[in-house]
């Protein structure tokens, strides 16, 4: 990066030397909360949408889970979220997945032993 060059980050108070040291630093901070149900608009919208929908399919579907099971959960959602708008790319992926590989026991399942 260029000496002049802008950077945006968030509000941490370790990026204050980044005008010293000849960048344009703008910082930009979430708002709180009470804010957001205000009506001030977030600076991340799009990660905040992701991160509501995860609690939501968390909650709603799953009727939470465990600490333990929580990657599995993760890893199970982003793919869904990255095959959202073609649902037969996610069906092709998973038929692929499936022949490559053999059967999951529960105990992998539930462990998060599950082999990648």
């Amino acid at each position: 990066m260029r000496p002049g060059a802008t950077i945006y980050t968030d509000g941490l108070k370790s990026f204050v030397g980044l005008a010293d040291a000849g960048y344009k630093h703008s910082p930009r901070t979430q708002p709180r909360p009470l804010e957001l149900r205000q009506g001030v608009k977030s600076v991340v919208p799009l990660v905040d949408r992701a991160i509501g929908n995860l609690q939501n399919w968390l909650v709603g579907t799953h009727h939470g889970v465990s600490r333990a099971q929580l990657p599995v959960y993760l890893d199970e959602f982003v793919f869904r979220h990255n095959r959202r708008g073609k649902p037969m790319a996610a069906f092709q992926t998973l038929l692929g997945l499936g022949t490559g590989r053999g059967p999951t026991t529960y105990t992998q399942i539930s462990h998060g032993l599950a082999t990648r």
